[in-house]
């Protein structure tokens, strides 16, 4: 380490004692009442030091006035260069500024809003392009391209959602729009990766309720298949007891509501009744006089038996 570093580390003496100078100058800068106590200096070379104070102003918590004081070579006066307010390591600030398209979040845009999109927004690629050459994610491939060329047809520029008439038959802008690409841009393929990746993330193999469904939302019969390259991973769940009813759904995620996981049982059947209760059978009110195991005799025999 130099001479020159070890010295602008070490406070200058009649620097670091113009306490008094330092504290005239941030209550001439500041408010009345706002600066407080003396926190520390700080050296900022050779014969340059910075005398921090306490602010009290509120809603500057934390803060601090910073007050730099400063002597020339050989001099005995010390002099004031700068007066500002400075946070501290504790202070209270405003968190870091974030510009609003990368602020907002899904579910943020409400009725009446506008959400302009980027015209380099790599979500989307030209739907259209209305040259000869279509784009890859375009219905119109190379052979129709070919095909029409090959038939001299009509190459209209610019895509047809600006064409100020309707192109003419033959044209392949008129092809483009018969196969419903009358749109200016279209989803590139790293915007069907996004989409596919959120939609994973929300409703697909990983989460809890897959991992506890007896069985894929692939082989239930409230999934409602969708057209594109993004059918064949994803569809729509109509089921209105599951908790992903209404959305995209993965077709390895499920739910208990999986229409096969269960079969409701059949209503239990009564068994046939023991007692026929059809029939009346007669019943007396007073039993007939042998219908007891002692035989009836009369009151003669009973005294020979020598019954009394």
């Amino acid at each position: 380490m130099s001479a020159a570093t070890t010295r602008s580390r070490t406070p200058d003496r009649l620097c670091a004692e113009a306490v008094d100078l330092a504290r005239a100058a941030a209550e001439e800068a500041a408010a009345p009442g706002v600066v407080g106590e003396h926190v520390g200096l700080e050296s900022e070379g050779d014969r340059v030091v910075t005398h921090f104070f306490e602010c009290k102003e509120l809603g500057y918590r934390g803060w601090r006035w910073a007050v730099t004081v400063a002597r020339a070579s050989r001099a005995k006066i010390v002099t004031l260069d700068e007066v500002v307010l400075l946070p501290g390591p504790d202070a209270l600030l405003a968190p870091e500024w974030v510009p609003w398209s990368e602020r907002l979040r899904p579910g943020d845009l409400g009725p009446g809003d506008l959400l302009p999109t980027d015209a380099e927004d790599l979500r989307l690629e030209p739907g259209y392009s209305g040259e000869e050459e279509p784009v890859p994610s375009a219905a119109v491939s190379e052979e129709m391209a070919e095909l029409v060329e090959a038939e001299d047809a009509e190459v209209t520029a610019g895509a047809p959602a600006n064409l100020p008439v309707v192109p003419s038959r033959g044209s392949i802008a008129s092809v483009a729009e018969e196969l419903g690409m009358r749109r200016a841009r279209v989803l590139s393929r790293y915007g069907l990766h996004v989409a596919a990746d959120r939609w994973e993330e929300s409703y697909g193999a990983k989460t809890p309720m897959a991992q506890a469904a007896p069985a894929s939302c692939v082989s239930c019969g409230f999934l409602q298949p969708i057209g594109g390259s993004l059918g064949q991973a994803f569809g729509v769940c109509a089921n209105e007891f599951s908790p992903a009813d209404g959305h995209v759904v993965s077709l390895a995620y499920g739910c208990g509501g999986h229409s096969e996981a269960a079969v409701m049982p059949k209503p239990p059947q009564p068994a046939p009744p023991v007692i026929d209760e059809t029939r009346v059978d007669p019943f007396p009110l007073r039993p007939a006089a042998d219908s007891g195991s002692v035989p009836a005799v009369s009151d003669g025999e009973a005294a020979d038996l020598g019954h009394s």
